[in-house]
Parts: structure tokens; sequence; C-alpha cells
């Protein structure tokens, strides 16, 4: 069985960091946290298209209002309650 050069998983950890959760434990805060992660890197990577051209600023403000929209879904079908701060 051949092995994955670690290129490709270096690369991987570049392009798509994870960080651990330190928050407080429940399934839904992890579940929510991995989702918050995954929007935020998603939003830089459409901030970076816009910057350099590839994307409209209404096609990048689109992309990341439909992601903001999902995440609020998420966090609403988890019942994360909202801070109160």
């Amino acid at each position: 069985m051949e092995e994955k050069p670690e290129f490709s998983t270096s690369s991987s950890n570049f392009l798509y960091p994870r960080h651990p959760y330190c928050g407080k434990f429940t399934p839904e805060y992890l579940v929510f946290n991995a989702n918050l992660q995954e929007f935020a890197q998603r939003v830089n990577y459409i901030s970076g298209l816009q910057t350099g051209g590839k994307l409209s600023p209404e096609e990048a403000y689109g992309q990341i209002k439909l992601l903001w929209k999902q995440l609020k879904r998420t966090k609403k079908e988890l019942n994360i309650p909202n801070s109160d701060r």
C-alpha cells in the first residue's frame, strides 16, 4: 500500500485550517464551531477572489449573504441560544 506524501497533509492543513474547540462542550456547540470555521474559511476565499478581480463585489456579497443565512439556520436548528452580551 502506497503512503500519501506528507505534502498532501500539510497543504490540506494550510488550505483548510482547523482549530480545536475550547469552549463549553456540548455536541451542538462542537458542530456549530465546525460550521463557523467552515463559514470563516469560505468568506476568506470569497474575499480573496473579489480582491483579485475574479468576483464582482455584488457576487461576493451575494455568496457571503447566502453563507450567513446557512450559518444562522444551522444555529437555529442546533438550538444554540443567543448570548446575553
